[in-house]
């Protein structure tokens, strides 16, 4: 039997297994795919212990429409809150399921955990420290928009959160690219991951660079993108946390800094906080079209990692 594949993080696959699905969700996007035989027979778990409209739907469809069926718990639904273990559930599951996709918001050792064994793929919709399929879902929406992803220069602004994380990891197996993030101070992506990344784009021409003052914004950029000041799952301690984040907002007059650019939102959006109502719900932005890809892309994921 083969090996089963997992996505629990973006350092685990090559560009060569990232490029396959992010051109695979291309093609689901375009229509140039059959549906219904794919995942045939197949049945996908669907675990959220957090709340989720976009990514749970998107799975949730995306193995419908594959041919799979699904079974869907929520946080209380497992004999995990009772005190069994993980190891034991792990295992129940594998022999059960074809396929797992979790969001826990938490510790990303849990799906190491449902990873460790031979019979079921697991799919990370979404831990504290990294977003991988949001990322896939971004080059599959940016590809589509522009035609190719060499070349694109993209513009950051708000917390260093886990749809970051996944963005410098995906872009640092890209060639001659450019992502600039732009962080409050105290809320950047973590050092030893941002010098992986660093390293792992150098070696193709790309560049990620991270700063804390919009003083060091380049004078061009094919692509803005922000996300929820306020992560799921997540909390700030400093009850001032907001006047830190306010000079990062996305507002009409950033945008008008970059007449080509288009807007990006990895979503759920809050209008006045991160990102002006102007700026998300005008002509450049295409947050929607994002977000059903993340759809198409989801399609792409099940079948790279349970045929």
């Amino acid at each position: 039997m083969n090996k089963k594949k997992h996505i629990i993080s973006l350092k685990d696959i090559s560009p060569q297994e990232m490029m396959k699905i992010v051109n695979r969700g291309v093609a689901y996007a375009n229509n140039e795919v059959e549906l219904g035989h794919q995942l045939k027979g197949k049945i996908v778990g669907i675990y959220f212990t957090k709340i989720s409209t976009r990514t749970r739907t998107s799975f949730s469809s995306a193995a419908l429409r594959l041919g799979a069926q699904i079974i869907a718990y929520g946080p209380n639904d497992l004999q995990i809150n009772t005190g069994e273990s993980i190891e034991d559930t792990k295992e129940v599951f594998s022999r059960m399921l074809d396929g797992l996709v979790v969001r826990t918001a938490g510790d990303p050792a849990l799906l190491r955990t449902f990873a460790s064994q031979s019979n079921m793929s697991v799919v990370n919709a979404m831990t504290a420290d990294e977003h991988p399929t949001q990322a896939l879902a971004d080059l599959t929406t940016m590809k589509l928009h522009f035609g190719e992803l060499q070349g694109l220069n993209i513009v950051y602004l708000g917390e260093g959160n886990n749809t970051t994380t996944a963005l410098a990891l995906a872009i640092s197996k890209l060639h001659k690219m450019k992502i600039s993030f732009f962080t409050p101070a105290n809320y950047n992506i973590d050092p030893m991951l941002l010098k992986y990344a660093q390293e792992e784009a150098a070696k193709r021409n790309t560049i990620i660079e991270e700063f804390h003052d919009l003083k060091h914004l380049p004078s061009g950029a094919d692509i803005v993108y922000t996300t929820r000041w306020e992560t799921t799952g997540s909390v700030k301690a400093d009850p001032n946390w907001r006047e830190m984040f306010e000079p990062f907002t996305i507002t009409q007059e950033l945008m008008d800094k970059f007449p080509d650019a288009i807007f990006m939102h990895d979503l759920p959006a809050h209008r006045g906080d991160e990102v002006e109502s102007s700026v998300i719900d005008g002509d450049k932005s295409i947050v929607f079209n994002q977000a059903e890809n993340k759809a198409h892309s989801a399609k792409a994921v099940l079948e790279w990692c349970m045929q």
